[in-house]
């Protein structure tokens, strides 16, 4: 039989290389690389730089941090413009972690994980528009612009199938076409529309949504150890506030937090 000492230290390199095979597949690389979007106006997925010194800033950028923390990995923010981009370069061995909206689509090439954000997707129209329902947008004459690859753009093509739909790379671009006239209206989430109605004047968002979904922690397929231990994290995270307090810090505080799992509803 054997002794004490030996079976404890038997159970010891056990869970050690246990968390060695997981960090190993979290992040290969030795560094947990995260995959941000970085936008105009802050939201559930987008981040914002700073005026002062360029630094990210955003729910995201909050969730990473203490990914890296929990996981005792030094971490490697990967900057892209959009969640169109992050989910085309999931099998590409650019990141390890990521904040996506769900969708379908994206589950052909990532795997999810915890959710930590109700998404709510609707139009923003300019100054003047006709346009006061959902159910107007629907109509050959009108442009929709939204961003390339997006969850939202997907479902805007579901629930205008008439209207001419433009994908652009940035919302910056979408701003911009409104500007100059060739938008009726911006397809985004609330959180986003809510900052882009500040640089268009006069413009306002149209009650209601056409897509209702969650935003969630990302995995590039087939890391079933890793996505289990960073969903954990992630409700750990929605739990202790971290997620609340992230979006308050943001000016985000009506954001609409799921519970964590196994909290009394």
């Amino acid at each position: 039989m054997p002794m004490p000492d030996l079976v404890l230290s038997r159970c010891m390199a056990h869970a050690i290389l246990a968390d060695r095979e997981l960090s190993a597949e979290l992040a290969p690389t030795g560094r947990l690389r995260v995959a941000i979007a970085v936008g105009p106006t802050p939201s559930a997925v987008y981040a914002v730089r700073g005026e002062a010194e360029g630094e990210l800033r955003g729910v995201t950028v909050a969730l990473a941090e203490a990914l890296a923390a929990a996981t005792g990995l030094p971490l490697e923010i990967v900057p892209f413009r959009s969640s169109g981009e992050i989910q085309a370069t999931a099998g590409s061995d650019l990141w390890d972690v990521s904040f996506l909206p769900v969708d379908d689509e994206r589950r052909r090439h990532v795997d999810f994980g915890a959710a930590y954000h109700i998404l709510q997707s609707s139009y923003l129209v300019p100054a003047g528009s006709p346009i006061h329902r959902l159910a107007e947008a629907d109509a050959p004459d009108v442009h929709i612009v939204g961003v390339r690859n997006s969850a939202t753009l997907r479902a805007s093509l579901r629930a205008s199938p008439r209207a001419s739909h433009v994908p652009v790379e940035t919302p910056e671009d979408a701003v911009a076409m409104m500007h100059g006239g060739m938008a009726d209206a911006i397809a985004m989430g609330r959180e986003s529309l809510s900052g882009l109605v500040t640089q268009i004047e006069g413009s306002r968002i149209l009650p209601g949504s056409f897509l209702t979904t969650t935003t969630a922690v990302v995995l590039p397929k087939g890391r079933p150890a890793a996505l289990a231990r960073v969903t954990a994290l992630v409700e750990e995270a929605k739990a202790a506030g971290l997620v609340q307090r992230a979006f308050e810090r943001v000016g985000l505080a009506g954001a609409n937090v799921p519970p964590a799992a196994g909290a009394a509803s």
